[in-house]
């Protein structure tokens, strides 16, 4: 199964912010074995770096070892506008997750993603999902 990782996710990890540590690592594992499965937004990768103040490119360089970044551009920015989502960066999250393949997307805010094309699970369910 192809996943892809909301931001809440890898800072969960980043952070090891409990108690969701645990079940966000459990995903971030599970690309570790398969690498290619999972996918990340772009721009999520540049959020974690600003949100922790330029201290997360050792993170991100481990990322890239086993994430995939689809390559995204105007046509997935479009798709996100028309999505109705009230954050656009969620939004372009799920835009890019379907160009990604993703059947699921991880995180912890799955109402944020109700208009989303591709299902959004808690990092618990996509751990069970995953095994």
């Amino acid at each position: 199964m192809r996943f892809f990782l909301d931001s809440d996710v890898l800072l969960d990890v980043l952070l090891e912010r409990h108690p969701h540590f645990i079940d966000s690592a459990a995903i971030l594992d599970h690309a570790v074995r398969r690498p290619g499965r999972a996918g990340v937004a772009c721009h999520s990768l540049a959020n974690l770096h600003y949100l922790i103040d330029g201290g997360a490119e050792e993170f991100i360089g481990q990322l890239l070892d086993f994430v995939e970044v689809p390559a995204t551009g105007s046509t997935q920015l479009r798709q996100a506008l028309d999505l109705g989502f009230t954050d656009l960066e969620d939004a372009m999250v799920a835009s890019a997750a379907v160009l990604f393949g993703a059947q699921i997307i991880a995180t912890r805010n799955t109402r944020d993603y109700r208009n989303s094309p591709v299902r959004a699970v808690t990092p618990r369910e996509a751990v069970k999902l995953l095994a």
